[in-house]
Formats: C-alpha cells, structure tokens, sequence
C-alpha cells in the first residue's frame, strides 16, 4: 500500500507524500514508514509525528497546523465533542460519549461537526477527526486525521 500511495503521488506530480503517526493507539507506529525511508518533519503535543518522503530534497517540508494552546482555549465551558464523517466508529463514539455524559453525569455536551478542510485546519487537535475537550482541558479521549499544512 505504500508503494502504490508513493507511485500515485509521483504520477500526480507530488513533491512527496506524508503520514501522521503516533505512540498512542489508532495509527501505525513510526517505524512501518521509517522502514519505507520516511523521514521525521515534525511533531505534536501529546505523541504526535509527521513523517515525510520527499521525491525532491529541496521541497518544503510539511509542518502540523499548530497553535492546538490558543484553539483549544475556545472550548473552556463543560464538554466538547468535535467529530468529524471520516470513520463510521467516530459517530458511534460521539453519540455514546454524550449519552454517558447527559444520563451517567448529568452534563450536557457541546458537539461540533467538523465538515471541512477549514474546519479540520482550525481544530483545537493535530488530529481532527475525534476530540472529547473539557473545560479546555486535552486530550481526555487520545481518538482521532492528519492535519498539516506545508510551509
């Protein structure tokens, strides 16, 4: 699968392809791409790591989005649940946790659906797919899509 990802990005004239990885569950450890000659090009607060393979070295490296701190800060009343269509188990997880939430502590969550690549950017998570922030506090939940942005 990653050959044919790498041939794919080449034949649309990529300058490379790039992969999120973490030490927490969910993603492929860093070492089935480092193994591919992927390359370390940044990381993210808690286990985050951007791994790259260029096809030119001068090609700008990919970076996160950052700013996770100041976005975060947005969601400092009770409990937010950011989820995103990407993986049908999120919804399934969203809904259980506000269950849980409403029935068992008597909290009424906040949900947001991120829908779009700018709603993705702008997530308070380098991996903006599933987020359970409370109080401003994260990660509670370390669930989670690859954001990033080149330089």
């Amino acid at each position: 699968m990653i050959n044919t990802c790498l041939n794919d990005a080449k034949a649309a004239g990529m300058h490379g392809v790039a992969v999120m990885t973490r030490d927490g569950p969910w993603l492929a450890d860093r070492s089935l791409f480092e193994a591919n000659g992927f390359k370390l090009a940044d990381t993210a607060a808690p286990d985050y790591q951007l791994l790259v393979r260029k096809f030119k070295a001068s090609a700008a490296d990919p970076v996160f989005k950052g700013g996770y701190e100041r976005k975060v800060a947005r969601f400092t009343r009770g409990l937010t649940i950011l989820s995103s269509a990407q993986c049908p188990y999120i919804a399934k997880f969203a809904a259980e946790i506000a269950q849980t939430a409403e029935e068992e502590y008597h909290i009424k969550p906040r949900t947001i659906e991120l829908k779009s690549c700018s709603d993705a950017q702008d997530a308070p998570t380098p991996y903006a797919v599933f987020a359970v922030i409370y109080k401003g506090s994260w990660p509670i939940i370390r669930l989670a899509a690859p954001v990033f942005a080149t330089s």
